[in-house]
């Protein structure tokens, strides 16, 4: 099913635009009730109340794969390295993510809570100072101090439809009310950078933008052993069988940085969130070679671990380490902004 998704989003052959064009009066319908809302919205009729703490948003205008959990865990990094105690908020639709943010930084309160006011509001009673809102972009309930919106350049185009004949959740025209737009990429090239700097500039030209490399970091053993997680050297992967298990949002382009490690890459992909069933996790060890590596993201490890049989091969996975590339608009001036919020806020 994600193929033939992904191939009436993406896909340039007939067949794909045939579906497309199926699905335009439900696109229309989808397009008419945003924009409704949206007008709500900034004609004040629909409100957005202030949090009890000063809140970022780290979301996107795009259904999954722009790198939302590890940009959100690095902003919650940087304002603690500023003097802030951040929390991670999030909606929470699959158990992966705040299991991810609990690895990633173990010591900032991850809040899943479906009705954002109320998740802020407790993690100002965990001690937070300040809210990273993961995936808010389209929450405009409440009101944030910073919206920052990821652009994905391995997946851009700016022919893209909205939802369902495209991944699209709102008009690319709703990245003008962003506070910066974050350009990531995994395995873009610096061309493809440039072209989607020229869309963006044209889209939304007031907007400050920066880009930003998800590298991938070394092996590790999603199960830890008695010394503790096994870490291996990316360069393992080269010339080596890399047989990947993963449910994300972007697939692809997680495969393309293991091809570009040197590895022959063979995957099995499920859908974003996807729950592996034991026979699916038995039919993927037993098409692992001897000398073969098994690989998958943080976000399969922290559900694969537990349920990974101790006879079958290290299950091995990579981790997105963010590395920022260009300082256009200066985020770092924002991250700076976010920890004078409650200075101001006590004035």
């Amino acid at each position: 099913m994600r193929e033939l998704v992904e191939r009436v989003w993406f896909g340039d052959g007939t067949l794909a635009r045939v579906a497309r064009a199926a699905l335009f009066p439900t696109e229309l319908l989808y397009r008419a009730s945003i924009a409704v809302r949206e007008a709500l919205y900034d004609t004040g009729m629909l409100a957005s109340h202030d949090p009890v703490l000063p809140a970022v948003s780290v979301g996107n205008v795009t259904v999954g794969g722009t790198g939302k959990t590890p940009v959100s865990a690095w902003i919650a990094t940087e304002l603690i390295e500023r003097g802030a105690r951040p929390a991670i908020v999030l909606r929470g639709y699959g158990d992966d993510e705040p299991l991810v943010h609990a690895r990633l930084n173990p010591t900032v309160p991850v809040i899943v809570e479906a009705n954002r006011a109320q998740g802020i509001a407790r993690a100002r009673d965990e001690g937070a100072t300040i809210a990273v809102l993961d995936d808010a972009f389209q929450h405009r309930q409440v009101s944030r101090e910073a919206d920052v919106v990821l652009v994905s350049a391995d997946r851009w185009s700016a022919s893209l439809r909205l939802l369902p004949a495209g991944p699209l959740r709102e008009p690319l025209a709703a990245l003008r009310r962003a506070t910066i737009i974050v350009v990531t990429r995994k395995a873009a090239t610096n061309a493809v950078i440039d072209a989607v700097n020229e869309s963006l500039a044209t889209i939304a030209p007031r907007v400050p933008r920066s880009t930003i490399r998800l590298e991938p970091d070394d092996l590790r053993s999603a199960s830890a052993t008695a010394d503790g997680e096994v870490r291996r050297p990316l360069s393992d992967v080269a010339g080596r069988d890399a047989h990947i298990l993963t449910a994300i949002g972007d697939p692809l382009s997680f495969t393309r940085q293991i091809e570009l490690l040197g590895g022959r890459v063979t995957a099995e992909i499920y859908p974003d969130h996807h729950h592996f069933q034991p026979r699916e996790i038995a039919r993927f060890i037993s098409s692992v070679p001897a000398d073969g590596l098994a690989i998958c993201t943080l976000k399969d490890a922290v559900k694969l671990a537990a349920r990974w049989p101790r006879e079958a091969p290290t299950l091995w996975y990579v981790s997105q380490r963010v590395s920022v590339e260009r300082w256009v608009g200066g985020i770092e001036h924002i991250l700076d902004d976010l920890t004078r919020v409650p200075a101001r806020r006590a004035r």
